[in-house]
């Protein structure tokens, strides 16, 4: 067995290899980890270095991989990649779900059957409330795309980040993602943490590494502890939680993980906490 493996069968950190595809996005929301917007610098991860990277996380010992940005769907050749990912591990891809018009669905048939999910961002079952956060007609734009995506075979995630929400307004959002063919145990809730636009915003929790998922994140800039911790405010980029400069090959950066999980052992790190389940 694996280093790698050992450690998260272990607990000490988390089975999923994350990498930003991506910095920019087509919306701005309020509590956005990396600023990201239309106009913010694009900081790829090219379609074969992801592809590599996830042959590497198979070998490694990693079980499985994710996908984040920014908004990934703006990449062009997304689909393409993602495919070749989930052919080498179980693959997560999140978006804010407003890019699914005809020809990118079109892109992403062939992943019928795949072992991918797409996790779209969904905060309230009110419009008004959903688009205070995230732009003008996004709730709109979300329940019309998720039902495209099923309709193709693909297996949707909904995740709510939010900095609390009410029983009754649970119980709607959770009756609304039911009607769109999405169970609960894909249904996450997410809280808001106070890095990126958040800050400006006074917006969720304060988060150390001992608060956030063990979970190895690649970029274009280099490896950080957790997909929390490429994060940037005011134009830069947070270092606090960058592990190392080197993303290749990734042994080195899963060298760096494992030896900072190490330190701070298997009860602080405690992966996936920062994801429930809700419904």
């Amino acid at each position: 067995m694996s280093a790698v493996a050992e450690a998260i069968q272990e607990g000490r950190i988390g089975g999923r290899l994350w990498m930003y595809a991506n910095y920019h996005c087509n919306l701005t929301c309020a509590y956005c980890l990396t600023e990201s917007a239309p106009a913010v610098a694009r900081r790829l991860l090219s379609p074969e270095r992801m592809t590599a990277l996830a042959a590497e996380a198979r070998a490694a010992g990693f079980t499985a991989l994710g996908v984040t940005g920014g908004e990934p769907f703006l990449v062009p050749g997304l689909a393409g990649t993602l495919a070749a990912m989930a052919a080498e591990l179980p693959t997560l891809v999140l978006s804010n779900g407003t890019l699914f018009t005809r020809r990118l669905l079109a892109q992403l048939e062939p992943l019928a059957g795949a072992d991918l999910a797409v996790q779209i961002s969904l905060d309230s079952a009110e419009p008004e409330a959903n688009d205070a956060m995230r732009g003008p007609e996004n709730f709109a734009k979300v329940v019309d795309a998720i039902p495209r995506l099923r309709a193709l075979g693909i297996r949707v995630r909904i995740a709510t980040t939010t900095e609390g929400i009410e029983g009754d307004a649970l119980a709607r959002l959770c009756e609304l993602h039911r009607s769109l063919d999405v169970p609960d145990d894909d249904h996450v809730l997410r809280p808001v943490v106070r890095r990126g636009r958040a800050v400006d915003h006074g917006m969720g929790v304060d988060a150390t590494l001992a608060d956030l998922p063990a979970e190895l994140t690649i970029t274009a800039d280099g490896a950080f502890w957790s997909p929390f911790g490429p994060t940037v405010h005011g134009g830069r980029l947070d270092t606090d939680l960058l592990i190392t400069r080197t993303t290749r090959p990734l042994s080195v950066p899963a060298g760096a993980m494992l030896k900072i999980a190490g330190a701070a052992g298997a009860d602080d790190t405690a992966p996936g906490r920062s994801e429930l389940k809700i419904c």
